[in-house]
């Protein structure tokens, strides 16, 4: 197991252009916005546990579900991201607008430290009653996450505490104990929230009860949900009816080292590996980490669209078998593109293995990243890789899980660039950051400096306090070809790699810095034949970045009238005008003309006329004027 672990959000400084913006972006504009939608739809009155309880503003569906019963977690969200955005800057406001909220869960629990709002102000007398589809312990964890988030920001631990009493109750509650009951949640996440904990607070009953669920999942018979189901029928209640045939939907059909295909919901199945990454590492269980390695390349090579987007299906938000990957219809939640990143981020510090940080950066860029709009207050819930110009980004949803799953990524994403041994520092990510870490008893500074993505050329300076021995690695992403380096101005051989990663090994000294050039030419990738979707197209990719065309970009019609030529040149164009300065691509295509198309179908091809493409970067589709969008492009066999 690797001895590398991330350095913590708060001791990285943003200072590139790209993720600058987009931070300034998520802290004027999206945390605030984010307050107060969930204020206008009922979910902070929520927490006051009015008496009596309002009319539901979202009613049950057929089989008895609301998604107001998950509205904690929304809250619990919104408190992690701007809790992440306030180590950035500290806004008085946003401050007051947490402790409005922790002052309300604190109210609200009760006696016995349980604390679940729906349950506490709708439906006292069934808390734990339904783990399969109630979201208890879901709502536990991402209001976990928030109060450490919290607490590592501004010192403060009401919140915490108020957590870690829920906690002591729901250890007391569940367990393998005399009189405890042996369930596990529905929507895997409070295991995750709980490794936080314990790395937090070093305190082993965190990890334990981590291990407890995980353990646990998929381990009996008769299943626990099938237990917990009889008695709520056995009471009369025969409300929520399993709407799927199994439960590989939420990956308790089975023990979860014996899981070696990826099933089911797509985020809830991302959440439970990164837990199960988490324990792996901590516990150095060999088991739980070759089922990690299993599962991880099931979805690298059957799964994952290559917009790092998962789950092709909106009817239960997840996987279908393998090589399914439609592109109108693609569902890629935001969230299991961000919950990807969590999972990646634990794996690599596995091994520090950098083809897990090639889908960190990949997911980053692409299939989470799209899901935010460039005004901070529009997103995406599905990211489809095609469309007829229908979908646009929404202010808000019924269920609005990915507004701050994506605002507390970005809020957040300076941990996932560095990570320190007691022997050396790992880049994993580049982007322009600044940091003060320890390494080797000695205080270290970093600085990496570059416009990345949109260039490879990257500056890194490395000023110890002392002199001092220790290893820089740096990723090498697979995507890069010819990478260069040089330190001090003196060649290094960029060749010799291990796991994606070049190690220089020196005495560093006040003043050294590293010179890392990552050409990013335009290239083509071309999906396994068994996507019968992309059969006979193409996808556009440079550096990190997905490309994709845009109509308004490409006027003249759909741009799916358009084919790029096998032997176009992909050129290269700066376009300091759109989005603050992007690079876009462009190539000569021809373009099928529908004028001399009169029926719906005839014996002679439409006639194909010289034209030209623009590419942008796939997440900044749908943020200029409505128009259809495709990522795989028809080829054409010459121009």
């Amino acid at each position: 197991m690797s001895r590398y672990a991330p350095v913590p959000f708060p001791q990285v400084k943003l200072e590139g252009q790209f993720w600058h913006e987009r931070l300034d972006t998520v802290l004027d504009r999206t945390v605030p916005s984010q307050h107060k939608k969930l204020a206008e739809v009922g979910i902070l009155d929520s927490l006051k546990l009015p008496n009596p309880p309002p009319p539901l503003r979202f009613p049950r569906h057929s089989n008895g579900f609301t998604v107001q019963v998950f509205w904690d977690s929304d809250v619990g969200k919104w408190i992690e991201a701007a809790s992440y955005a306030l180590a950035h800057r500290r806004d008085a406001d946003i401050e007051a607008k947490i402790e409005a909220a922790i002052d309300d869960l604190e109210k609200a629990q009760a006696p016995d430290g349980y604390l679940n709002c729906w349950y506490l102000g709708r439906e006292p007398d069934k808390r734990w009653t339904n783990l399969r589809d109630n979201h208890e312990m879901y709502n536990a964890g991402h209001l976990l996450e928030g109060a450490v988030a919290y607490f590592q920001v501004t010192g403060r631990r009401r919140f915490l505490d108020v957590m870690e009493r829920y906690l002591d109750h729901i250890y007391a509650t569940f367990g393998t104990g005399p009189g405890q009951r042996r369930g596990y949640d529905g929507h895997e996440e409070i295991e995750l929230a709980l490794m936080k904990l314990y790395y937090l607070t070093g305190e082993r009953k965190h990890l334990d009860f981590a291990t407890y669920m995980i353990n646990e999942r998929g381990n009996q018979k008769p299943h626990y949900f099938d237990i917990e189901r009889e008695q709520r029928e056995g009471g009369g209640d025969k409300r929520q009816p399993y709407v799927f045939p199994n439960y590989e939907y939420s990956q308790s059909h089975k023990p979860v080292r014996e899981q070696d295909k990826v099933v089911g919901h797509a985020v809830r199945a991302m959440y439970l590996y990164t837990a199960m990454a988490d324990l792996a590492a901590e516990l150095n269980d060999d088991g739980l980490k070759r089922a990690c390695e299993v599962l991880w390349d099931d979805v690298m090579e059957t799964k994952m669209y290559v917009t790092a987007g998962l789950g092709p299906s909106a009817h239960n938000e997840g996987f279908t078998h393998d090589f399914d990957l439609p592109n109108q219809t693609a569902y890629a939640e935001t969230c299991a593109s961000v919950a990807l990143i969590f999972w990646a981020q634990r794996m690599l510090h596995l091994d520090l293995d950098g083809k897990y940080g090639d889908i960190l950066e990949l997911a980053m860029f692409n299939g989470a990243l799209s899901g935010l709009s460039r005004d901070g207050e529009h997103y995406f819930y599905a990211n489809p890789l095609e469309s007829d110009g229908t979908p646009t980004r929404w202010e808000w949803h019924t269920c609005p899980c990915c507004t701050m799953n994506v605002s507390r990524l970005v809020a957040s994403v300076g941990q996932y660039f560095l990570s320190t041994a007691p022997d050396g520092v790992a880049f994993h990510l580049y982007g322009g950051i600044a940091s003060d870490v320890e390494i080797a008893g000695n205080r270290v500074s970093l600085r990496e400096v570059s416009t990345y993505p949109w260039s490879g050329d990257i500056a890194i300076h490395v000023d110890p306090e002392t002199p001092a021995a220790f290893d820089v690695k740096l990723r090498i992403p697979s995507w890069c070809k010819g990478a260069k380096v040089a330190v001090n101005g003196q060649a290094v051989d960029a060749s010799e790699t291990e796991n994606g990663y070049l190690t220089i090994h020196r005495t560093w000294q006040k003043g050294d810095s590293i010179a890392l050039d990552l050409p990013m030419p335009p290239e083509r990738l071309y999906a396994h034949p068994g996507v019968i979707m992309d059969a006979g197209r193409v996808a556009l990719k440079r550096g990190p970045l997905v490309y994709c065309l845009e109509e308004v970009a490409n006027p003249g019609g759909r741009v799916q009238r358009l084919k790029l030529p096998r032997s176009a040149e992909l050129r290269v164009e700066n376009r300091p005008d759109l989005f603050d300065g992007i690079v876009a691509l462009k190539a000569e295509a021809t373009a099928l003309d529908e004028s001399d198309f009169q029926q719906l179908y005839r014996t002679t091809p439409p006639r194909e006329n010289t034209s030209n493409l623009t590419a942008i970067p796939y997440f900044l589709w749908a943020n200029r004027a409505q128009g259809s969008m495709v990522v795989w492009v028809p080829e054409a066999r010459e121009c």
